[in-house]
């Protein structure tokens, strides 16, 4: 039974009272959760230095990630972050992962240097120093990066979509905490329907790949299978080893992706072989006021999809 919703009339109203107030409330909500999982984490730092952060495509692990530790920086403690992107094994170097149509399999854990990342989990828990690598997607290569020794009282946060997954992180589990954030809450249509979160998700991941990586709305809806099954088989099922699960929705944020993506989705043809998402998130869409981009917080975790950002770490 689905208990987290929220009626897409009840955002339209809440916009169209005090637009500025209703977002207020909404990004409160997300700082208090991101507030009680550094709370603990702070009281924990000691047997537990370091935190893993995981969650899917679209769900805000890197702004989670860094709030998490400005909050903690708040507290006095130096906070460390790195990006589980850094540890991809380059061209030339393991066996690429395949999936069962022989296609490239872009979401397999297989495609880190699990032995590397493994490696320096252990050594940073211990306070040796590690030398991070730097990896550059656009030539697909590797270099070294910074350098970190963590000291006593240090955190270390690790985000990335395996960050969870005890095949990439092994036994970490005395000296970790574990968080996965994601979007748990779904809209409810007038018609009684629910738009899925992961819905909500492939509308940040629009406009995301719109502004920064030169993808059309129907190149960005042909890779959800792929995207899905990576999901389903490498992320979902370590969720239950979170300490803590943050929900990332915000309850006006589809009104602003509608102001952004609405005129690519205006053609069903586009869509043809992915028509059943298509068609349940032009529904909830066409019952959303949109709002401006310009009404979105300079920090919020929405500007991490639109761009904009001004949130320092």
């Amino acid at each position: 039974m689905v208990t987290n919703f929220i009626d897409a009339s009840k955002i339209n109203g809440g916009l169209s009272a005090d637009t500025a107030a209703y977002i207020r409330k909404c990004e409160d909500i997300y700082k208090q959760g991101i507030a009680e999982a550094a709370e603990k984490i702070y009281m924990d730092r000691k047997k537990r230095p370091l935190v893993l952060v995981s969650g899917p495509s679209g769900s805000g692990k890197t702004t989670g990630a860094l709030r998490i530790g400005q909050r903690l920086k708040e507290k006095g403690l130096a906070v460390h972050i790195i990006s589980m992107d850094n540890y991809f094994l380059p061209n030339g170097v393991g066996e690429i992962p395949r999936d069962e149509n022989g296609n490239i399999d872009l979401e397999s854990p297989l495609r880190m240097d699990i032995p590397l990342f493994s490696e320096h989990l252990e050594m940073l828990s211990r306070c040796e120093p590690v030398d991070i690598p730097r990896f550059n997607f656009k030539t697909q290569s590797r270099s070294r990066g910074e350098t970190i020794r963590r000291q006593k009282d240090e955190i270390i946060i690790i985000e990335g979509i395996h960050a969870l997954n005890p095949q990439v992180t092994g036994d970490t589990d005395d000296f970790t905490t574990c968080v996965y954030v994601s979007v748990r809450t779904r809209i409810r249509n007038s018609d009684g329907t629910l738009l899925h979160p992961r819905l909500i998700r492939l509308m940040r991941r629009l406009c995301r790949d719109k502004l920064f990586r030169g993808r059309s709305a129907k190149e960005v809806f042909s890779m959800l299978p792929s995207v899905t099954r990576g999901e389903d088989l490498y992320i979902m099922p370590h969720k239950g080893r979170a300490h803590f699960d943050i929900d990332t929705f915000l309850a006006y944020e589809p009104s602003v992706y509608k102001s952004m993506i609405m005129n690519e989705l205006k053609n069903p043809d586009d869509f043809s072989a992915d028509i059943e998402d298509y068609r349940e998130l032009v529904r909830t869409l066409n019952e959303l006021d949109p709002l401006s981009g310009k009404n979105v917080p300079s920090d919020s975790l929405v500007r991490e999809f639109i761009g904009g950002s001004s949130f320092k770490y």
